[in-house]
Formats: structure tokens, sequence, C-alpha cells
């Protein structure tokens, strides 16, 4: 950490609750700070002191054409100049509803908001009213952002910082969530013969990766469809990561699974906040106005970040783009397994596309309770070995890395000669 980036943070503390606005950012699970990012282009950003790295967090997700991509600064450039926000709808909105709807194969109408969070609470809302119940099942690792029904079992930041859940979340309401194992299909049926029907709701990551990437285990996914069938249940994916990161549709398409609602986020504004939830129509039209019940959002729908989605979108259109990230990924991740096993270490890489995570156990990773069984001492040893050669990974084991089509051969060689180093420093 440079000098700059010190004095930074020694401000930060005497103003921000634990100097960042967002816990996981802290690197305290990694033992350092945070660095103080002044700019990025392409798949690199810059630090306050000047240091370059390969960035492999690309904002969490979003970045998946890169920084500062022509075409989406021309879009987000030519709607500023018209006002940034007007509290109005907007064509734009609707284009941008129109195109998740035509790419997202179970969504049928789509109502934007402005975070991954309030697309969940939404969601869940909505699912709680149509069907009149009150119980809802999530999956432990899974992180579903910060509202309070949610914050149980959660991954993400909230493992990191080792919190079982959150004070100020009333247990009577923490009661109404029923906590899972990922890909354990055993105890949802055991769920569903003891609450079935007070069920209101089933919600998952069909790719967690807020615990690391997990993959479904076969017939996972259409287990958890085939009972909330049977149970009129209604089925959430939150694909505010994996929705048009892992193809075009999202998981779903992947998988060929159709949920009855989605939640979707991150790369939808191109860099900019903002989040939607949307599904199968007859759901969909219980919301307010058209229905009785309530969500609003001054800021939903933003002209700049719907720009910015849409610009991203329409290069996420074409079919080269998604086998470019392929081969991208492949070669990344590939390339760090092999670099860890000519260092003599054990470690499981889980990838799908261009996201992917690296786990230092030699047991195959499928849930919570796997990945806390592998070797974080380890892991923390890694990322400051890799954040001294000028590679940013998420300062967290629970978390996931991501390839941009802005990572070429050059940059992708570099971090797999800094991963071998790194890892044969260990």
């Amino acid at each position: 950490m440079g000098e700059k980036s010190k004095r930074l943070f020694k401000r930060a503390v005497i103003a921000i609750p634990g100097g960042v606005n967002s816990p996981v950012r802290a690197g305290k699970s990694v033992g350092v700070d945070p660095l103080f990012i002044t700019k990025a282009d392409g798949c690199y950003l810059w630090d306050a002191d000047g240091k370059r790295y390969i960035d492999y967090v690309c904002s969490w997700g979003p970045m998946i054409l890169g920084h500062c991509h022509p075409q989406v600064i021309n879009a987000v450039e030519e709607r500023l100049y018209k006002g940034s926000s007007y509290g109005a709808p907007t064509e734009l909105e609707v284009k941008m509803a129109e195109t998740i709807i035509d790419m997202v194969p179970s969504v049928e109408m789509v109502r934007m908001v402005n975070s991954g969070t309030e697309a969940v609470m939404s969601a869940v809302r909505l699912a709680r009213g149509v069907t009149g119940r009150n119980k809802l099942i999530k999956f432990e690792g899974c992180y579903h952002g910060h509202a309070d029904s949610l914050l149980v079992s959660a991954g993400s930041g909230v493992a990191t910082l080792g919190i079982p859940g959150s004070p100020g979340v009333p247990k009577d309401l923490a009661g109404y969530t029923i906590s899972l194992s990922f890909n354990n299909l055993d105890e949802v049926v055991r769920a569903f013969e003891r609450y079935g029907q007070d069920i209101a709701a089933v919600i998952v990551e069909p790719i967690p990766a807020n615990m690391g990437v997990i993959l479904p285990e076969r017939d996972f996914l259409k287990g958890l469809r085939d009972i909330t069938l049977d149970n009129g249940t209604v089925l959430i994916f939150d694909e505010v990561i994996s929705g048009f990161r892992v193809a075009p549709g999202g998981a779903q398409e992947l998988y060929g699974i159709l949920p009855d609602l989605t939640c979707l986020g991150k790369i939808i504004g191109g860099g900019l906040p903002v989040g939607a939830y949307g599904g199968r129509k007859e759901i969909m039209e219980r919301v307010a106005p058209e229905g009785d019940i309530y969500q609003a959002g001054t800021l939903s729908g933003n002209p700049l970040a719907m720009a910015a989605g849409l610009a991203t979108l329409e290069i996420l259109k074409k079919k080269e783009t998604y086998q470019s990230l392929e081969e991208k990924g492949k070669t990344l991740f590939s390339g760090l397994k092999d670099a860890a096993g000519r260092a003599g270490l054990n470690v499981v890489v889980n990838h799908l596309g261009s996201m992917g995570s690296v786990f230092f156990t030699k047991d195959p990773v499928k849930d919570f309770e796997s990945v806390k069984k592998s070797n974080t001492r380890l892991f923390k040893r890694y990322y400051s070995a890799m954040l001294d050669r000028g590679i940013y990974l998420a300062p967290s084991p629970f978390e996931a890395s991501f390839v941009s089509t802005a990572h070429d051969d050059g940059s992708i060689k570099e971090t797999i000669e800094c991963a071998a180093q790194s890892l044969g420093s260990l």
C-alpha cells in the first residue's frame, strides 16, 4: 500500500465507518488496508500512488467490457448533456425493459430499481404478496443483498467478516427465513414437508459467486423448479452476478431452467448503479400502480444508467462476445490451476465462462461448508503476493474473479506468470 493510499485511509476511517462504503472493500480478511483507486482503463486500475494493476474485480462484476469502453462512454456522455435525472418516464427505460425481455428467457415484464439489494427485497415482497405466505428458503453462503430477512447465513462480506447474521435484524423476522445447504435437494424436500404451506419463495443464486464460484450439481436447479411448482411456491433466481455474465440470458438460459422471478443488476448498468426484477406477467402485474403490491424509487430507470446499460447489452448480444470471454476465462483459470500444480499446492479452481475462484484445498468445493474448509491463511498470503506483483483480486477468499473483454492475451499471460511466482513463494 502506497503512502497516498495510507493517508487517504487515515482520513477515511475518521469520516466513514471502517473507512469504506462497503465492508468487503476493507481487506480485513487478507490483512491489508484498501487501495484507493484514481482511474481505470480497459483491464487496468491505477491507485493513488500511480501503481498500475491488472483488474480481476471488475467493480465486482459489471465491467464485462472493461473500464471506459468507448461505446459506453459515448452513450453516457450523450445523455449527460440532456440531464442526469428527471424522475419521469423515458424512452430509454422502455428500451431497457424490451431488451431484458428479449434476452432473459423467463422475463415477460420487468421493473427497474437502483441496486441488487433493492431488486431482491422487492422480489421477495412480491412473492409473499402473490402467495399470501411468509416463509422464505435461501441457501447458506448465497448473498442476496443486505435486506433484513436475507442476512441469514449469507456469504460474501458477512462471511469475510465472520458475522453469522447482523445485529438489528429482529429474531422474529429472521425466523421467517429457512437457510439450507446449496446443492442439497434432500434438505429442500424436508423443509417443504415441514413448512410447505407457508413457503412463499425459494431464492437462489443459480451460480453462487458470493462464497466464491460454486457450480450447481446435476439436477439441483431442476429439482428446485419441480418442488416449487408442486407446492405453489415462487422460484426466484438471483442473477445479479450471473445475469449476462455466463450467457446472454444468464444461468437460466445456460441450464434451461425458468424461474418465476429473476433479479438482475451489475451489468445492466454498464458500471452505473442499477438493478431490476422481472418475471411472469401474472406476477409482475401485481406490482403498483397496476397491482396492489407497493414498490417505488425516485431514481429508478435513471437515464445515465439506462444509456450505459443499453450500450453494454448491445455488444453482449453478439455471439462472438461470449465466445471470446469463454476462451479468456478458460485460459486464465486453467493457467492458475497449472501454476498451483507446478508449485506443489493443492487447489480447486471452480470456473464458468468469465468468472471463477481459486480455493486452497484438495477436496471438491460444492457448498458453503466445503468453502469454509479451504485454507484461508494460504489465500491471504497468495493475495498479498499477487497484489505486490500488480494483480488486483477481490480482497476475500469468498469472492469471484472476473474476466472482461478488455483482458487480452498479454495481460492474462502476465497474470499467470505472476501467479506462478506468487504460488511458488508460498
